[in-house]
C-alpha cells in the first residue's frame, strides 16, 4: 500500500515522501483496520514532522492524526461498528496511509446524511473549540467571544460554535476573504490583526470580551490581551505565530482574569498518561452532537482545499503562507466520499 513516511525528522521537503509500505497486520483487541479516503493537514503536521511536537513518534514514521474511511475489519472486543461502516478516527501518527488500525476509542461512525468532507473537520477542529469553550469556560449565550486566528481550521470553528450557540462573536483574521468567511460563519464582528484591533473592539464592545480564544500567541495575543473584560477567561490553545505570548501578571491580577492552558489531545489519549477510556463517553456524545449539528445546517464545517499525497509539502506551505482558509486535507484513497 501507500504511505507517507518520514526516516528522519527535518523540513517535510527533505524528509517526508510517498512510498509502498507493507499492509498492516489483523487488528488486534480493541483496534479497527481503516481504509483512508482523506486526512487532514494542519500546523501540527508541520511541527510532528519537524520533530517539534509534543511528543515525538519513533523513527520511521507516518504522520497524519484525523482521518475519515471505511471499516475494513474489526479486532476482538470492538462493538457498535460494522464492516464498511463510514467512520472518523484520529491517532497520534499514522493516517496517511491507504489503511491504518487505529483504537476504537477515537472511531466515530459517521451519521447519515453527512458525507464523508462534511465529517472531516469534526474531531480535531471542531472538537478542540467545543471541549474548549463549553467544557473548559462555560460558554453561555450572554458571553462575547474574541476568536484569534479565525481564518484557520480551528478558529473558524470557535466562530461557528460560539455563534451557534448564541453568542456575540468578534473574529479576527488577516486577510479580508477571511474575515468574509468569518462573517458567513456567524461572526458578528470581524477585524484585521493591526495596530487599531483593541481599538475596534472597545468601540463595539466599550466592557472588552470576556472570552478571548487565542490558537496564534506571539504579538497579536500580547494586544488582543488589552482588550479582555474584567472577569474575563482566556483560552490558550497554540501558538502558530510561532512565539509564546509574554503576558503582564499585573494586569492579570488586577482584572481578575483566568488563563486556561488548552489541549486537546487529553481526551484523546495524547499525553503521558492515556485517558481515552475514561474520556470516551463524553468525547463520543460530543461527536453526535456536533454531526447533529452540522446536519441541522447550525454550523458550517467545510473542508476548503485537497491536495494529492504527493503535494503534502505544497500543502504545508499553504497553510504557512496563508494561501488557504479553514481546513485543508490529502486525498489517500480512491473511496467514494458518499
Amino acid at each position: 500500500m501507500r504511505a507517507i513516511v518520514c526516516d528522519a525528522f527535518g523540513a517535510p521537503n527533505d524528509v517526508a515522501h510517498v512510498t509502498e509500505v507493507a499492509l498492516p497486520p489483523e487488528p488486534g483487541m480493541g483496534e479497527v483496520a481503516i481504509t483512508v479516503s482523506h486526512a487532514t493537514v494542519s500546523h501540527a503536521t508541520d511541527l510532528l514532522i519537524r520533530g517539534r511536537y509534543q511528543s515525538q513518534p519513533p523513527l520511521p514514521f507516518t504522520p497524519g492524526t484525523e482521518l475519515v474511511g471505511r471499516v475494513r475489519a474489526l479486532g476482538p472486543g470492538v462493538r457498535g461498528l460494522a464492516l464498511g461502516d463510514r467512520v472518523l478516527g484520529l491517532s497520534r501518527w499514522g493516517c496517511y496511509a491507504e489503511h491504518v488500525n487505529i483504537a476504537a476509542h477515537t472511531v466515530y461512525p459517521i451519521e447519515p446524511g453527512l458525507t464523508m468532507l462534511d465529517a472531516l473537520p469534526l474531531p480535531l477542529s471542531y472538537g478542540t473549540a467545543y471541549t474548549a469553550l463549553v467544557w473548559k469556560v462555560g460558554l453561555q449565550p450572554s458571553d462575547t467571544v474574541l476568536v484569534l486566528g479565525a481564518g484557520s481550521g480551528v478558529g473558524l470553528a470557535a466562530v461557528d460554535l460560539a455563534s451557534a450557540m448564541g453568542a456575540r462573536v468578534i473574529a479576527c483574521a488577516s486577510t479580508e476573504q477571511k474575515r468574509a468567511r468569518a462573517r458567513a460563519h456567524g461572526a458578528d464582528l470581524a477585524f484585521a490583526p493591526d495596530e487599531t484591533l483593541v481599538q475596534q473592539i472597545k468601540a463595539a464592545s466599550p466592557q472588552g470580551v470576556n472570552i478571548i480564544f487565542d490558537p496564534v500567541g506571539g504579538d497579536l495575543m500580547e494586544m488582543a490581551f488589552k482588550a479582555a473584560a474584567q472577569g474575563s477567561q482566556i483560552i490558550s490553545i497554540g501558538f502558530a505565530a510561532g512565539r509564546v505570548p509574554q503576558l503582564p501578571l499585573n494586569i492579570m491580577l488586577v482584572k481578575n482574569l483566568t488563563l486556561h492552558g488548552f489541549f486537546f489531545g487529553k481526551y484523546l489519549g495524547w499525553t503521558p498518561v492515556d485517558e481515552r477510556a475514561r474520556f470516551e463517553t463524553d468525547m463520543r456524545a460530543m461527536m453526535r452532537a456536533l454531526m447533529q449539528l452540522t446536519h441541522q445546517g447550525r454550523i458550517q464545517p467545510q473542508i476548503t482545499a485537497t491536495y494529492p499525497m504527493e503535494q503534502l509539502c505544497q500543502a504545508i506551505d499553504d497553510l504557512h503562507q496563508r494561501r488557504v482558509q479553514g481546513k485543508i486535507a490529502l486525498a489517500i484513497g480512491a473511496q467514494s466520499l458518499e
